[in-house]
């Protein structure tokens, strides 16, 4: 008998794909799109440069190519996963840079554009707090009642500091507000957060985790810091190196905080996936399965699972 209630596996924690077979009854796969979208911490709207971790892909270095049509980049991917899973379905995940930031008439041809391809289920949206206007809200909200609908918020981090550091130009109370919003029209929301961001202590990385216990949302994005050239914080860590997690401190403190997370939040990714050719550090990185299962052992270790800390406040 599993000891954590959302599995059918050896994971102790509520991961996307038993979420996705529970749903669906059916292997799922988020195909990754670049629509060729900027960001408003790019282009001056609220700041420049973009956050200091980005690459000039905007954290969608494993997006399709922006040269592309929508339609070649899925075909791309969905060619490949049918080699392994013919009667898969798909998500379409619009990830590489900022996807509500575009006059309304372009979000509607791109995101229904990817609806209308074979085996689409839904559609997985990543933006920023300040970037979806009341007009975007209206037409998410009706767009949700649909198809399957996922808004991905960036917050990383709740302190300040931190924030104001790596240049995420929006503040916390701007985070706050557009998750109750989203939550009002009743849309299922994911927060992505980082690990290992400069300067951060392993309480403080714990503290963003017990923070989003107190939100309504439905899923988390756990990831690593990775650096990578090219990148604004690539040139101050080869100017004033800081210490990096290493592969022990990160599986002790994401196991850390899935102890703490609600037990019914789906876990939607649990480390990062750098560009080998790009990055700097840690290289331990590039070893995605070996984290994962490094995590599984510490859990096992400890006799452990998502949630079994955690307490619902009176």
């Amino acid at each position: 008998m599993n000891l954590f209630q959302y599995t059918n596996s050896n994971k102790r924690y509520y991961t996307l794909d038993y979420f996705y077979k529970q749903k669906f009854h059916s292997k799922v796969f988020k195909v990754s799109l670049n629509a060729g979208f900027t960001c408003p911490n790019i282009d001056g709207t609220v700041g420049t440069g973009g956050c200091i971790y980005c690459s000039s892909l905007g954290s969608g270095d494993f997006a399709g190519r922006k040269e592309e049509d929508l339609k070649t980049q899925f075909e791309t991917i969905k060619t490949i996963m049918e080699r392994k899973w013919p009667n898969g379905k798909y998500i379409g995940y619009f990830q590489a840079h900022t996807n509500t930031y575009a006059p309304l008439e372009v979000l509607k041809e791109k995101y229904e554009m990817v609806l209308s391809f074979p085996n689409v289920i839904g559609l997985s949206i990543a933006t920023r707090p300040d970037a979806i206007t009341e007009e975007c809200m209206n037409y998410l909200e009706e767009l949700s009642k649909k198809t399957d609908l996922t808004i991905e918020l960036g917050l990383q981090t709740i302190h300040e500091e931190t924030s104001h550091f790596i240049n995420r130009c929006h503040t916390l109370e701007c985070f706050e507000t557009c998750v109750k919003n989203l939550r009002k029209r009743n849309m299922n929301v994911v927060v992505h957060i980082i690990n290992g961001l400069p300067y951060e202590t392993k309480e403080m990385m714990l503290a963003t985790t017990e923070y989003l216990n107190q939100l309504d949302i439905q899923g988390v994005k756990i990831h690593m810091l990775h650096i990578l050239k090219h990148t604004k914080l690539g040139t101050y860590y080869q100017m004033k190196p800081f210490h990096i997690l290493t592969k022990e401190e990160y599986v002790d403190i994401v196991c850390d905080q899935l102890e703490r997370l609600k037990p019914n939040l789906v876990i939607h990714r649990i480390t990062g996936d750098p560009n080998p050719n790009e990055l700097i550090a840690p290289t331990w990185l590039c070893k995605k399965f070996c984290v994962l299962n490094e995590i599984d052992k510490e859990l096992a270790r400890r006799d452990t699972y998502q949630g079994i800390y955690y307490k619902e406040k009176d």
